[in-house]
């Protein structure tokens, strides 16, 4: 049987073995230079099982501003480690959380205002795991998986988010 789990107002819940069998797995992870909003439905049916009561989606949207100055679009660019990377953050992320099951996926190439960047669907049981697992992966990923983005002002002046 999996791990009892706390649930605030009924206490201890356990869940049925055959759920420990469909979590603790990572469904999908990339670096592409496909458009993301294509990927989502699929993303969120490849995760979701019925046996999961929490699919916690990230979509990490090109936004028109960045320290008080208009953004007309992005440029990402990534090593050629990015996958390799982004791959090991996720499966570290289900070693941490194996209640889970993870897709991931990260754009590289021109993205305009509004277009998704990253997107990450977590799938759970439980609410709990599902909200914690997307937070830390979310921040490692902008923290260690070698992706920098050139961000291109109104002004016409552009520069580089991510460059150590």
């Amino acid at each position: 049987m999996s791990e009892a789990m706390e649930d605030p107002v009924k206490g201890p819940v356990k869940d049925p073995a055959y759920v420990a069998a469909q979590t603790g797995t990572v469904i999908h992870t990339a670096v592409s230079t496909g458009r993301l909003e294509d990927h989502l439905a699929a993303a969120k049916d490849a995760t979701a099982t019925d046996a999961m009561g929490a699919v916690v989606t990230f979509e990490g949207t090109v936004r028109d501003h960045d320290n008080g100055e208009g953004v007309t679009q992005l440029i990402y660019t990534h090593h050629p480690t990015a996958d390799a990377v982004l791959a090991r953050i996720a499966e570290e992320t289900v070693a941490e959380y194996p209640e889970i099951r993870l897709w991931a996926e990260h754009r590289s190439g021109e993205l305009g205002i509004g277009e998704l960047a990253f997107l990450v669907v977590v799938a759970s049981s439980h609410r709990g795991p599902a909200f914690e697992a997307v937070a830390e992966f979310a921040s490692r990923v902008k923290s260690e998986v070698p992706i920098w983005k050139e961000q291109e002002h109104t002004d016409g002046s552009t520069d580089w988010v991510g460059l150590s």
